[in-house]
């Protein structure tokens, strides 16, 4: 039989790329008839860790003859907006003619014309060249159900109602019970983004618009864990309003050998793991905020605070924030901001804590010493705390992150709260918002004495997970549905 070949157009942030990558070797594991190339389109604010990711997967490929990864030049002039986001959308307009054209090159030297193309769920513009060249197009949405189901709503009120998005969500007595939600969800736990009149279009509603030309979207969560979101989903495709939905997770990349960048960082990361080696089982909490996540001196000093009186381990991913009048969300390289710590912080908790810069955070939630982890709540960081079984205690930054910490603390009864309401703005600053050395203090001791009750549910979902992707799983059984409907549109 022939080969049918689907292409990858990911968002080249390394969340976003990891689980792509991951999704299409689990297409690939799962069908041998499916060939897979990753179009990777960089740009101005893209990472160097996103380079040597995509360059050790091409490198060490497991399908050599099935896998091709095709790196494209950033964009020869600069964006007119120099936000991150706006730059990688210019990059991604200005790439559409190549992207097409490299395609027809690639099917008049012989290869088969693509079956498809899966995008990220930031590339939509890309299906104007899916639509040009008559292949269908997917979008593989990265992040969980409960927020794609937030736009969905969103976006009919704004399409079937007129309404302004960003001042009805950010009314402060706002509430709503929004599809696949329990509770009420309220202005304080929706996204900024979605509150924000100069992003919410360009960043949300638009792209959201562009999903009804596509065949299908596939989002990393699976029926055990959102349930109701999924179902959700479901009733817009089946009201005609939105494509099929396949949830086919938990797609995680479970291999740290992206690891630290230099020896210095690399040796820093190895004396963290050998001090957790000697750490007792589940007697340990991880504070790891993302890789955009940092905080000023202020806040650093709190949670410093907050630690030291908790009495209990840590391992702290304590990252130098961005310049207060730079452009850039990104904190700076990767060691550790020792110099915003209490004076004498490091030296009187020594033997209980460690703070390092960048962490391997696969390998450190395997550790057996992990007992909680405070997170960002960003959706491959909750995945990877659930696949592992690690609580988590809740400190939500940016993106859809609030969304998630309410849909973990308050729908599913699988995290406790520091912060749900949390938000930084578009850069990347704290606003207002200080958590106090208290709140910390309170959330690390309730984390780490977290009733058996709850510490059975997040077991069971754990378990739930890695079911889910098994053969016969929940996520197999859509997995292998997609690629059939995929396998079916050829002509």
């Amino acid at each position: 039989m022939n080969m049918s070949e689907l292409v990858f157009i990911p968002t080249p942030g390394m969340g976003h790329i990891l689980s792509t990558i991951k999704l299409a070797k689990l297409i690939l594991h799962t069908n041998p008839l499916i060939s897979i190339s990753v179009h990777v389109i960089r740009h101005a604010y893209q990472s160097s860790k996103v380079t040597a990711y995509v360059d050790s997967q091409s490198r060490d490929n497991p399908y050599p003859t099935r896998l091709t990864f095709l790196t494209f030049p950033p964009p020869s002039s600069n964006p007119p907006d120099p936000s991150p986001h706006s730059s990688f959308l210019y990059a991604m307009e200005l790439h559409k003619p190549l992207v097409k054209r490299t395609i027809q090159d690639r099917v008049r030297a012989g290869l088969p014309k693509p079956v498809g193309l899966v995008l990220d769920m930031f590339c939509t513009t890309m299906i104007d060249v899916a639509n040009e060249l008559d292949i269908p197009s997917y979008i593989f949405y990265t992040s969980g159900a409960n927020n794609l189901s937030l736009i969905f709503y969103a976006l009919s009120l704004a399409d079937d109602r007129g309404i302004n998005i960003a001042t009805e969500f950010s009314d402060p007595g706002f509430s709503s019970l929004v599809p696949g939600f329990r509770n009420l969800v309220t202005s304080d736990v929706i996204p900024r983004v979605f509150q924000c009149k100069e992003t919410v279009d360009e960043m949300l509603l638009n792209p959201t618009r562009k999903f009804k030309e596509a065949k299908g979207i596939l989002v990393n969560s699976f029926v055990e864990l959102e349930s109701l979101p999924i179902q959700a989903l479901m009733k817009y495709s089946d009201d005609k309003k939105m494509p099929r939905v396949y949830p086919v997770g938990p797609i995680l990349e479970l291999d740290d050998s992206r690891g630290g960048s230099d020896n210095k960082e690399k040796e820093s990361v190895m004396r963290a793991m050998r001090w957790l080696d000697g750490q007792p089982g589940s007697s340990v909490v991880f504070l790891c905020f993302g890789s955009i996540g940092s905080f000023y001196e202020e806040q650093v000093k709190e949670i410093a605070n907050g630690l030291e009186r908790s009495g209990h381990r840590f391992l702290w991913a304590l990252r130098k924030p961005p310049p207060l009048e730079g452009k850039s969300m990104a904190p700076i390289g990767n060691e550790a901001f020792l110099e915003a710590l209490p004076e004498g912080f490091v030296e009187r908790l020594r033997k209980r804590g460690k703070c390092i810069g960048w962490a391997p955070q696969v390998e450190v939630l395997a550790h057996p010493a992990i007992g909680g982890f405070v997170s960002h709540c960003g959706w491959n960081s909750t995945l990877e705390s659930l696949w592992f079984g690690v609580p988590m205690a809740t400190w939500p930054m940016y993106a859809e992150q609030q969304l998630n910490a309410f849909e973990l603390v308050k729908e599913l009864g699988l995290a406790v709260e520091i912060r749900m309401d949390y938000k930084m703005d578009r850069m990347g600053r704290n606003g207002n918002f200080l958590v106090t050395a208290d709140e910390i203090e309170k959330g690390v001791k309730n984390l780490m004495s977290m009733d058996d009750n709850m510490r059975a549910k997040i077991k069971k979902m754990s378990d739930e997970g890695k079911k889910a992707l098994e053969v016969g799983g929940s996520s197999y059984k859509w997995l292998e549905r997609f690629i059939e409907d995929v396998l079916s549109n050829v002509a």
